[in-house]
């Protein structure tokens, strides 16, 4: 996800209180919410070892292979691992997760593509650590922000290929820096043939959701990353309708792009209601993500695109103090016109949390992520993003059986 998910990394942490009114929803019956969701989407549903299935939309049929709600593994099993590493990877599998979000992908110096959160990487490696690299550091405006950091399009990949993974939120997650140092920054390539590895290990079929991050300020130092992917995909034989590969991006026009090149199911990110994608704010659009969740806009997403992938806070808002109010028409309004959703993100910690469901105030204990799961579940969303597998899996085993 990219930096606009900074809203949901606060350490401010409110005593919790009773029951909202969205949590009073999610306690109605699973079956006609599971139903609404699926047909809206044009599917039908299966029942499968306790699960829904959901049929695709447009040129993304293999997403009918998935269960709904899907558990994506967010940057892998992030909770537990520092993000983007193929410790976090393969933990996310050995979890269970049906999706392993496994690439933000940013470029290198040399052209190859890594899967790091953002391009500045002063807070996921020990660049800081490497003297050789000290007089990297530098100031960039990176979609309209001043960052001061070591950016990967100014490292070679043998050069990146020197640093090891750090956790990056340590003040929520201290047993995550545990494994500091100990995982590479995977490539792109490198992640394409893992997942063929552990598909072949597994005996079942892993997916993989990538995004491609600021795609617009990659493009105007020449590091265009549409068709690196696609070139990728198109190697290994994952560039089709049915390629177990889902692209996600936060710029539409990513997104457009890519759905020329390549026929994977494609995703629109969404942040918050009043934000700008930064392709928009380049090429002078007024639009904001209020006017891509209107029902025009989710037509015209529709057009290039099989799915949404919302903040949680545009599938129900909060108020002042965190704390859960009333869904909004999204679910409905993208069903209506094909589109699947999955919002992000969920984690187990108290910060993370509607107001309504942490536990404390420690920054690093959790809550009642379960609670929130049901609530979540109970829109009728198609999946979500979850730095904690584990617990999505065991709350949807709840939620399909309640």
């Amino acid at each position: 996800m990219a930096p606009q998910e900074s809203q949901h990394e606060s350490t401010k942490v409110t005593k919790p209180t009773g029951p909202t009114e969205a949590a009073e929803q999610g306690r109605t019956g699973r079956r006609s919410l599971l139903g609404a969701a699926v047909l809206g989407a044009g599917g039908a549903v299966l029942g499968l070892s306790g699960t829904a299935r959901a049929a695709g939309a447009g040129h993304g049929g293999g997403l009918k292979t998935l269960p709904v709600p899907t558990v994506i593994g967010h940057r892998g099993a992030s909770g537990y691992r520092p993000e983007h590493t193929f410790g976090s990877y393969q933990l996310a599998l050995d979890l269970g997760a049906d999706i392993v979000e496994a690439g933000d992908l940013v470029p290198t110096k040399d052209g190859h593509l890594v899967c790091r959160h953002e391009p500045e990487i002063g807070g996921t490696t020990d660049v800081a650590n490497h003297p050789e690299f000290a007089g990297r550091k530098t100031t960039k405006v990176l979609d309209g922000v001043s960052t001061t950091g070591w950016f990967t399009e100014d490292f070679t990949l043998a050069e990146l290929k020197t640093l090891r993974a750090i956790e990056r939120i340590p003040a929520n997650r201290p047993h995550n820096t545990l494994y500091d140092g100990r995982w590479q920054i995977p490539t792109f390539e490198e992640v394409l043939k893992w997942q063929d590895e552990q598909t072949h290990k597994r005996g079942r079929q892993v997916w993989i959701y990538p995004e491609t991050k600021h795609p617009t300020y990659f493009r105007k130092l020449g590091l265009g990353l549409e068709e690196r992917v696609a070139k990728l995909l198109r190697k290994y034989g994952k560039d089709k309708r049915n390629s177990p590969v889902i692209l996600q991006s936060f710029e539409p026009t990513s997104i457009q792009r890519l759905n020329k090149l390549v026929d994977n199911p494609l995703v629109v990110l969404l942040s918050a209601a009043n934000s700008r994608p930064w392709d928009f704010v380049e090429a002078g659009d007024p639009r904001t993500t209020a006017d891509l969740i209107t029902r025009k806009g989710l037509r015209e997403i529709a057009g290039y695109a099989q799915g949404i992938g919302p903040t949680l806070d545009l599938v129900i808002p909060k108020d002042a103090g965190g704390k859960l109010t009333t869904p909004t028409t999204l679910v409905r309004d993208a069903h209506a016109v094909g589109l699947v959703l999955h919002p992000y993100t969920m984690r187990n910690e108290n910060p993370f949390l509607p107001a309504e469901f942490r536990k404390g105030t420690d920054a690093d204990a959790y809550g009642d992520a379960f609670g929130a799961f049901q609530v979540y579940f109970a829109t009728g969303i198609d999946g979500v993003f979850t730095d904690n597998p584990d617990t999505g899996l065991l709350a949807r085993q709840d939620f399909v059986n309640r």
